[in-house]
């Protein structure tokens, strides 16, 4: 089995520093990870009342990552189909796949109703899934003719000739976020938010959907292996008292970030159907109302307090949260050969985080990629490029 290595990132606010100078140090760590031989950057996607995504263009800052990498692959994960219209996303996809020579990923989701309700689109999880659906047929239709032609309900196109066409062919490798099943079935990699326990439990699940649905021993449409992997936001450093004094405030911090900016905005709002959780600190989300499908339960947001709450009650001291991992590169290799007996194929860090500063980051990449990744990888970091 080859293992990759890869990263994924919100590009979070960091106390007392200006937007440029946290551009321009993340583009110093990405050339870091390109030069150490990570297989790709994944950059999500979140708008305003968010607070901890300052990318919120994923395609503006990755035409910078395109120009200071020259293996590293990156993309989104995800764009949130439902706010983009899909011809200046077919158009923008293929702009980034010549730019990097090829070197683009695809991460597709939907987001949620909640996010769509700022964006001031329908805040109705029905509409919502209809318009990621629809969004995605016209983004791969269009990916990979000469011309589009499509009828649905929020857009039609008559033939409409297709002169800006992807690098790669049929089209940049997909993937999709949190539920392995849906990947699988619809021939992506994937990107697990979880424990440990809960990767285990996923890998054999995508596996046996990814033979019931593409076949057995299939690859991707650009003839690769699938890929599966689980998010560890990593603090590395030469003790792991030094690792666990760091990352301990910045877990809280990036709890902070991912759920109270928008709770508050629901509260203001008096925006309910958002707010009904037990726990609050992910109050955003919210109990789904009674009578919607099971895709939108959003069991995930659960299970996730559920580990905030058991891993208070375990012993490992490097195990923040269930999902963070801080520890020395001895406690990093401990892990990481648990990691590797799951089956998982992909192994992806999250170095800047909460309240982390550009230093730890890089002082986490440095020890991360000098004395752990060569103990485990077996290839090296980018594919070539597919040309059509």
């Amino acid at each position: 089995m080859t293992l990759r290595f890869g990263v994924f990132d919100h590009i979070e606010p960091v106390p007392g520093l200006r937007l440029d100078r946290i551009y321009r140090e993340r583009l110093l760590q990405i050339e870091r990870l390109d030069a150490a031989g990570f297989h790709a950057y994944h950059l999500a996607e979140h708008h305003t009342p968010a607070v901890h995504s300052l990318a919120p263009s994923q395609n503006v800052f990755l035409a910078s990552v395109a120009q200071r990498t020259t293996r590293l692959r990156f993309g989104p994960c995800v764009y949130v189909l439902p706010l983009h219209h899909p011809l200046r996303l077919i158009e923008e996809i293929s702009m980034l796949d010549h730019l990097s020579g090829g070197r683009l990923e695809i991460g597709v989701g939907r987001g949620g109703v909640m996010e769509a309700y700022f964006w001031g689109q329908e805040a109705d999880s029905e509409t919502n899934y209809a318009r990621y659906r629809e969004t995605l047929a016209i983004v791969l239709e269009g990916l990979s003719h000469d011309e589009l032609t499509y009828a649905g309900r929020f857009h039609s196109f008559e033939k409409l000739p297709m002169y800006m066409r992807p690098l790669q062919a049929p089209y940049p490798p997909l993937w999709y976020m949190r539920n392995a099943v849906t990947a699988a079935m619809e021939g992506m990699h994937t990107i697990l938010v979880g424990s440990l326990d809960s990767l285990a439990a996923e890998v054999p699940r995508y596996r046996a959907a990814w033979e019931e649905h593409q076949g057995v021993g299939a690859l991707t449409a650009q003839g690769d292996e699938p890929l599966i992997g689980l998010v560890v936001h990593l603090v590395v450093a030469d003790t792991d008292a030094e690792a666990i004094a760091m990352a301990t405030p910045a877990w809280e911090k990036y709890r902070w970030n991912l759920a109270a900016p928008r709770r508050l905005e629901a509260e203001k709002r008096n925006l309910t159907q958002f707010m009904s959780t037990k726990d609050g600190s992910f109050g955003f989300v919210g109990d789904r109302p009674a009578g919607l499908p099971e895709r939108e339960t959003r069991r995930d947001i659960s299970a996730e307090i559920e580990r905030f709450d058991a891993q208070k009650r375990r012993s490992h001291p490097s195990r923040l949260g269930g999902v963070a991992l801080a520890g020395s590169p001895a406690a990093v290799r401990e892990y990481m050969d648990e990691y590797v007996a799951t089956g998982a194929n992909y192994f992806v860090c999250s170095f800047q985080w909460g309240d982390l500063t550009h230093e730890h980051a890089m002082r986490s990449i440095e020890l991360f990629s000098t004395e752990v990744m060569p103990r485990y990888a077996t290839s090296g970091g980018a594919t070539t490029a597919r040309p059509q």
